[in-house]
């Protein structure tokens, strides 16, 4: 389970209600409807919002309790994490949580928050899977097992989740940075609370806490996608109608955070390998009129790269990142600004030049085209999420949580009313040295005090708030191998290039594509690795007729995202945008596919932050493995695209990489002949046709493409110890490697086999080392296998505290030669095929999923019957194949082991 702290999504909007017949189950009352949203209130207080998207056959179910951090007492700090933990173990009637929703083929989470707490369940779109979704959640709001028993294995976990946050220098001056800015009110604490509370918390605070809370009156279940309105509700009242309104009445909090009289600082001490400065201003509540205009503050001064603080660090290489966020919460909040510098930078000119910036603000009031600009950004952010019903049902637990889930749909129309007048106001309101968190205090006379006022009644802001539009709907898409193989229109431009287009209605006219550029051989690219990544990196940095900022406010405009990468022997371009603006977006990733500038200054910066990159993960205990485990798998000598570098290597190499390396890899390789595009979504299939000739048809590449395959390599057994000092987080890792491709006959069982070995939710390794041992926080197995090439790699992962490293290993090991041994249960196998089938058809329910999916097979001549034999082959499965496979494929003696950690400290693997 996530522990989402920061979970942000601007705003939403939601479809048209369908026609359905008012007649309401006794009792439900109809509260508001707003943007195809509508809300029901049960006699037991239990509010519910249904969200209907036929656009896509997947429905998400989630239940958010108006618990969270902000309610836990001082020695009850983490409480409502660790309930979220447990309401993911077992009922009263001994049901496996987590196996009963992995048996669904669901994506689900729980997540924990200051103002709130949710779980939620993604699953395909049935009357099977709703129903038990909602009698699912029903069960949990009343019927768990919170015993010590439980609480003893579920705290090392939780426990072990708390140190692995431990380890990151900058989590950890966030953390500090809340605790000095807050004196008093629960915001300074992150909902994961303190080590000690989460070692000691009794059992009987823990039950009372889920009693007084877990009811149906401090809760908003939430249904959102392809359903039935009536069958939805007429089950919302069979699960939830008989539990009773509780007799308590919840008290509201009510600790202020005292204004705020004079700059505060802290420093932070602890390993690492780079600098961080954070700069904190108190701010009003979400429900605030000025919770709009502080986003558009926000992103004026931080958005990247048109933002001052960027500007005034990154472009002047003070600094390798600068950023400004907005925390919206129930209560007052805060604005926060983040910088990254490399250890040869200066902090202090750095934070000088920080505070300049954002504390002079006023001195060059912002322009309209500044306004304007962040107005378009954060509007876009927002349009686009409108379209996702998912992203919809999760973010309103946000919203319900800081006063109203209508303001979801309130901010979006504040943000367009926003004006430059608007932000000068916010600006000389809060953003004042004697509100500001920084790493220093310094006494004044006349203390200039920013007083942040009270938060608005949501109810009474919202009432009669109506809403805008609902966009449109679009079409219910059967996400079946066989359907997509019968949308698909493919196409050959005369250079070579390929096009696979899949057109379908969408909810708001989203469409997805991507470009993917192949070039390159194993010779041609030896030594060129990194003027291959500088180069990819820098297209969208600017073109021959276009800015870096030009190109931002142009995708801006068009409501997109888009996102170009490249690699030693490819480039890819992703897009996100509208029907109609699909064409635009093309043609401005053909421009800087085909035109970029590479110019030395945006060249350099690059450097300087690949530079720090490195440098920050230079004492990391997971990346640190992760290297040394890839330099055993993939022996290839330096300068080979495959090769893994350490650190060091890794910095010298790109220090080294110079403009003229990187024009050159570009002039060398750079073109369409063994290109593909894919589109998926709402678009005009003979206008994209035509527009794919027009911009790529003529582009061809300057010498051929042959795949670079990192194929089997025979794995040496090794046991690795590597020392991280001062990090409470240590990591295991063992891996082997086998000769084999995914149309090998051990493939489909192999499959299966990781399933339930240690690759799902339910998984033996999981069952076992967190929910039985309660060892680690993540503990999983992983199985890939080349196309059309053999090698295959099976990786075993776990992280916990360096002195549970040795228990953790030897748990592995046992559970690894336990399963060679015996071999897997038909329970088992049956419970995995059904799941690992279920989530196929949700993958290819999801746009980023297919989109990918089908880039995948076009890239090698594959059809989408080739997933329908696939899942054929899975199905018919036996446990006899199952076992033998992993048998043949895996054994306990050919593994390479490599774990980090600080385990002189605690005295283990001397």
């Amino acid at each position: 389970m996530l522990h989402n702290v920061r979970f942000t999504l601007l705003a939403v909007s939601a479809l048209a209600l369908s026609a359905w017949p008012q007649t309401l189950p006794q009792g439900v009352q109809k509260v508001t409807s707003v943007e195809g949203i509508t809300e029901y209130s049960l006699p037991n207080g239990l509010r519910v919002l249904l969200f209907p998207d036929q656009s896509q056959p997947k429905v998400t179910v989630n239940i958010t309790y108006l618990v969270g951090s902000r309610l836990e007492g001082y020695g009850e700090t983490g409480m409502a994490h660790l309930m979220e933990h447990i309401l993911f173990l077992r009922t009263k009637a001994d049901k496996d949580i987590k196996k009963d929703i992995t048996d669904h083929g669901a994506i689900w989470n729980g997540t924990t928050a200051w103002d709130r707490t949710n779980y939620f369940e993604t699953m395909t779109a049935s009357d099977e899977n709703l129903h038990w979704a909602i009698q699912l959640e029903a069960d949990r709001m009343v019927n768990m097992r919170v015993e010590k028993a439980l609480l003893d294995k579920e705290m090392t976990v939780v426990r072990n989740e708390f140190e692995m946050g431990e380890n990151s220098p900058t989590r950890m001056l966030y953390q500090r940075t809340l605790e000095t800015a807050y004196t008093f009110h629960a915001y300074g604490r992150l909902p994961i609370g303190s080590r000690s509370d989460i070692e000691h918390v009794s059992i009987e605070h823990l039950a009372a806490f889920y009693h007084k809370y877990y009811q149906p009156d401090d809760a908003l279940l939430t249904i959102a996608g392809k359903f039935e309105e009536p069958k939805a509700l007429a089950w919302v009242v069979e699960a939830f109608g008989s539990i009773p309104r509780p007799t308590r009445v919840l008290e509201k909090t009510y600790t202020e955070e005292p204004t705020q009289d004079g700059e505060r600082a802290v420093t932070l001490r602890r390993t690492g390998d780079d600098q961080a400065i954070s700069v904190l201003y108190h701010v009003p509540a979400t429900t605030h009129a000025d919770t709009a205009a502080l986003n558009v503050l926000a992103a004026i001064l931080g958005d990247n790269p048109s933002g001052r603080l960027y500007k005034a660090l990154v472009d002047n290489k003070k600094a390798v990142s600068a950023g400004m966020d907005v925390e919206e919460l129930h209560d007052p909040g805060y604005m926060m600004s983040f910088i990254r510098l490399r250890l040869d930078q200066s902090l202090d000119e750095a934070r000088d030049i920080a505070l300049k910036t954002i504390e002079g603000f006023l001195t060059e009031p912002p322009s309209k085209e500044e306004v304007d600009r962040a107005k378009t950004r954060l509007l876009k952010q927002m349009e686009l999420d409108l379209t996702n019903s998912q992203n919809v049902g999760l973010a309103i637990s946000e919203y319900a949580a800081a006063g109203d889930w209508r303001l979801i749909y309130h901010e979006r129309d504040e943000t367009r009313k926003v004006t430059e007048q608007d932000v000068v106001r916010v600006a000389k309101a809060y953003l004042k040295p004697s509100n500001r968190t920084l790493g220093e205090f310094i006494p004044t006379k006349t203390p200039d005090r920013a007083e942040i006022p009270a938060a608005p009644d949501g109810a009474d802001l919202m009432k009669d708030y109506k809403g805008g539009v609902a966009i449109a709907q679009g079409e219910a898409f059967d996400p079946s191998p066989a359907n997509i193989d019968a949308r698909l229109v493919h196409s050959k431009l005369p250079n070579g290039m390929k096009l696979a287009l899949l057109s379908k209605k969408t909810r708001g006219g989203t469409v997805y594509a991507q470009v993917r550029l192949d070039f390159g051989d194993e010779k041609a690219v030896f030594g060129k690795g990194y003027a291959a990544q500088l180069a990819g990196a820098l297209l969208i940095r600017g073109t021959k007729s276009k800015s870096r900022q030009q190109i931002q406010d142009e995708i801006d405009k068009l409501k997109a995202r888009i996102f170009i990468n490249g690699a030693a022997t490819n480039a890819t371009a992703n897009m996100e945008t509208t029907e109609e603006n699909l064409p635009g977006a093309l043609r401005l990733v053909a421009e800087v596919l085909r035109e970029p500038l590479l110019a030395e200054d945006e060249f350099e910066k690059l450097k300087q932050q690949r530079l720090a990159g490195i440098e920050s993960n230079k004492s990391d205990p997971q990346a640190l493995a992760s290297i040394e485990l890839s330099r055993r798998l993939n022996p290839y000598p330096r300068g080979d695209i495959r090769y893994t570098g350490t650190f060091d290597e890794q910095a010298e190499d790109v220090k080294k990489v110079t403009i003229a390396e990187v024009r050159q890899f570009y002039a060398q390789f750079y073109g369409a002949s063994d290109a593909k595009l894919v589109v998926s979504g709402q678009f005009n299939t003979p206008e994209i046709q035509k527009l794919a000739a027009e911009l790529f048809g003529s582009w061809k590449s300057p010498r051929p493409y042959q795949r670079v395959i990192t194929g089997y390599q025979k794995t040496e057994a090794m046991d690795r110890k590597i020392e991280t000092p001062d990090k409470q987080n240590a990591v295991f890792f063992a891996a082997m490697q086998s000769k084999m491709s995914d149309s090998d006959r051990d493939y489909p069982s192999m499959l299966i086999a990781n399933y339930v070995f240690g690759g799902s939710g339910g998984s033996r390794l999981f069952k076992r080392i967190r929910d039985k041992e309660g060892l680690s926080y993540g503990v999983q197995s992983q199985f890939s296998a080349l196309t059309k090439a053999e090698g295959a790699t099976f990786v075993m992962f776990a992280i916990s505290n360096p002195q549970n490293s040795p228990k953790v290993e030897a748990s592995i090991k046992d559970e690894l030669a336990r399963t060679l041994k015996d071999g897997f249960t038909a329970e088992e196998v049956a419970a995995a095929k059904k799941s690992w089938l279920a989530e196929q058809t949700v993958q290819r329910s999801q746009d980023q999923g297919l989109l990918a999916g089908i880039m995948g097979h076009e890239r090698f001549d594959l059809t989408y019957q080739y997933d329908a034999d696939l899942e054929a082959k899975v199905a018919a499965l036996t446990p006899e194949q199952v076992s033998d496979a992993f048998r043949r494929r895996v054994s306990v003696d050919g593994l390479a082991v490599v774990k980090a950690g600080d385990f002189k400290k605690a005295a283990v693997f001397q």
